[in-house]
């Protein structure tokens, strides 16, 4: 049984940003921060099986490809990369590029990657905030600029580059080649309303994606026995012992979790681990709350927002 704030580390990237706000503290960061990822806190046993970051870009990032689990345990990896994103903020006009415009085969590809225009190839599509973008593994994409995402993956760092933009890091053709599926366009599909508070926004064999909106004041019980991440995009909430405000993520693992909404309601992303779809219970209600106690939980109320959170229960890295 495990409940435990996340741990936050940063990691620098050419394509990243000076000011993460209002999804962490740093502003004008000395090194562009690409990514935040969530963490358990060390010592807490195995890596879990999935991986919860933020994306930030002030530039595109590379056009790539993730294999799946039986090519990585073919070359001596742990697992492949199947990934969901769901947009926080977007720029007007920012694109991402998932999947290609027509079917073409494997040669056309890496003819288009020497002549340089393999960015024609590939289905882009503007987006903004609230949008959702499934990639499974084999799917060809790139994140263009001016973006902010919210991604849950397999725990898997491995990805073959076909363009950088000269960025003059390595390329991976061959490999990128020999696993993606070259003739799937992407067909987006909305989200799907699952019941009270739950929205479904992705399913696939190793994790399933929702969004939760509840109402403030309210007390549920949050089936949290598979591994389990939630992000807080807006207002504040109590799992189990601990207080999580937007910017926060938590990581659960246990039977059941308490979950008291504060005062300003909950909009949260909520990832968890296995097949089979959506858990028809993840979420009960406990009790009807009072219709005017804004006395409970007060400390919920005290922080709003990540950069309101206590140093001693951040854990900054730069990698």
């Amino acid at each position: 049984m495990a409940i435990e704030l996340a741990c936050v580390r940063t990691h620098p990237k050419p394509w990243g940003v000076a000011d993460l706000r209002p999804w962490g503290t740093f502003a004008h960061a000395a090194l562009p921060i690409g990514e935040i990822s969530f963490e358990r806190s060390a010592g807490s046993g195995n890596d879990p099986a999935l991986l919860l970051k933020l994306l930030f870009t002030s530039e595109p990032l590379s056009i790539q490809v993730h294999p799946a689990d039986a090519f990585a345990q073919s070359v001596g990896l742990p697992l492949g990369k199947a990934e969901a994103w769901y947009v926080l903020s977007a720029q007007p006009g920012a694109q991402v590029g998932v999947g290609l415009t027509h079917s073409v085969t494997p040669l056309q590809v890496r003819q288009a990657v020497n002549e340089g225009s393999i960015g024609d190839l590939i289905a882009w599509r503007t987006v903004a905030a609230g949008d959702v973008v499934s990639v499974p593994a084999g799917t060809i994409h790139a994140i263009g600029a001016g973006l902010v995402i919210a991604e849950v993956q397999q725990r898997s760092d491995v990805t073959y580059r076909l363009f950088d933009y000269d960025r003059n890091r390595e390329l991976h053709v061959d490999q990128a080649l020999a696993v993606a599926d070259t003739t799937q366009t992407e067909v987006p599909l909305p989200p799907t309303p699952l019941g009270e508070g739950r929205t479904l926004l992705a399913s696939n064999p190793h994790f399933v994606f929702e969004r939760l909106e509840l109402p403030p004041h309210g007390q549920w019980l949050l089936e949290a026995s598979r591994e389990t991440w939630l992000f807080v995009l807006d207002g504040a909430a109590s799992i189990g012992p601990v207080n999580a405000v937007k910017g926060e993520a938590v990581f659960a693992e246990a039977e059941r979790v308490e979950l008291g909404v504060g005062a300003y309601g909950l909009t949260c992303l909520i990832a968890y681990t296995g097949a089979g779809g959506p858990l028809p219970q993840l979420l009960q209600r406990s009790f009807e709350p009072p219709a005017a106690d804004n006395s409970a939980k007060p400390e919920l109320k005290k922080r709003e927002s990540f950069s309101d959170v206590p140093e001693s229960t951040k854990s900054i890295g730069i990698m």
